[in-house]
């Protein structure tokens, strides 16, 4: 048995108006029908609760405003999940949705909570129906969209397979609408540079991703010891090739030398950075070599507004990053105290910026 996520993102579900396209619904859920048969499980990850409002409520466009955005998926959201309901009822299946917000990850309890509930509905022959909580999310504490938030249910169900599919059949050389030359790269190591390079954002209006978050998840995914593939939604038989490792968009190895606990996969990969912090040579050598906390007398300054409790980067003094952590100060405190020793710090302070249980090393 092969334990399967699935994500499939709102361009591939919605029409150009954002109104679900029921035969996009029909062929996933018959192709996830298809790997139940083979004995697998399978969770959905689906996008499109935004989309789907648009087009419950009559509107001509998609809002920008985020108060309405919100309003648009608490109303599109049981659209959607009617869609799937039907359709995976037609296979005698299940389906049970299953909203999540980042505290799910962040949050110890409340981890091991989202984890044991959708593990049982696995147990119990459901097909979980996954999406981000976005009718009470905040901008500064979210995934930003479902290809990370699939890659952390995939890393904290212990998943086998990955499955990422969009418009279009994989990650290319180059942009393919406008370079002919592009070839499609069909397999990427766990340790290939591709898993670190700035691809292009989503261009439609539709979602939240693009190729950029989508080798994001991989990257996630393969920290997690999880296979992942990027593949074209629209493909007959899509997901039981890319479970059986037919070669199918692009396919990327998963590492097993790295694997990193879900709330350090949040800070690494955490959608909204909050500042900077720069430090100095010894403080740098002192995380990276020895692995301890990242201690006031070593920053040299602090940029940003950020607050105790927020992912910050840590950079080197050439400005490159190296680190990310969730720092224990707010910027104000820690400008105060950059470059003092711990015995000169005042009273009641915490000690540590980033204490080492939260900080995570870039590759």
């Amino acid at each position: 048995m092969t334990r399967v996520v699935v994500k499939i993102g709102s361009s591939s579900l919605t029409d150009a108006r954002g109104g679900v396209v029921e035969a996009a619904i029909d062929k996933l859920c018959d192709e996830i029908a298809a790997l139940r048969v083979l004995g697998h499980e399978v969770v959905a990850v689906s996008s499109g609760a935004i989309a789907a409002g648009v087009s419950v409520l009559g509107l001509d466009e998609r809002p920008t405003d985020v108060v309405t955005l919100q309003a648009l998926a608490a109303a599109g959201q049981p659209r959607l999940l009617e869609s799937y309901r039907r359709r995976l009822g037609h296979h005698g299946l299940v389906a049970a949705q299953a909203l999540l917000d980042p505290h799910d990850f962040v949050d110890r309890r409340q981890y091991l909570h989202a984890r044991r509930t959708l593990d049982r509905l696995l147990q119990l022959g459901c097909v979980p129906v996954v999406n981000e909580n976005d009718t009470i999310a905040r901008d500064e504490l979210r995934y930003g969209d479902n290809d990370r938030l699939a890659a952390l249910v995939a890393h904290s169900l212990a998943a086998d397979v990955l499955v990422l599919l969009t418009d279009i059949d994989g990650l290319y050389t180059a942009d393919p609408a406008k370079d002919p030359s592009a070839t499609r790269i069909e397999h990427v190591a766990a340790d290939d540079p591709l898993l670190a390079i700035d691809a292009g954002r989503s261009a439609g209006d539709r979602g939240s991703g693009g190729m950029a978050s989508k080798l994001e998840a991989a990257r996630i995914a393969s920290w997690s010891g999880v296979r992942t593939t990027i593949a074209d939604a629209a493909r007959e038989g899509v997901l039981v090739d890319a479970v059986a490792g037919v070669a199918v968009g692009t396919a990327f190895a998963a590492t097993h030398t790295r694997r990193l606990p879900a709330r350090k996969l949040w800070i690494a990969f955490a959608a909204h950075v909050a500042g900077t912090v720069t430090v100095d040579d010894g403080a740098r050598r002192a995380v990276v070599e020895r692995a301890t906390s990242l201690l006031p007398a070593g920053v040299v300054s602090a940029q940003g507004r950020f607050h105790a409790g927020e992912t910050i980067e840590i950079c080197a003094a050439d400005g490159k990053p190296f680190a990310r952590g969730m720092v224990s100060l707010d910027a104000a405190q820690l400008s105060r105290i950059a470059g003092m020793q711990t015995r000169d710090l005042p009273d009641g302070l915490v000690h540590e910026v980033v204490h080492r249980d939260d900080l995570v090393l870039l590759p």
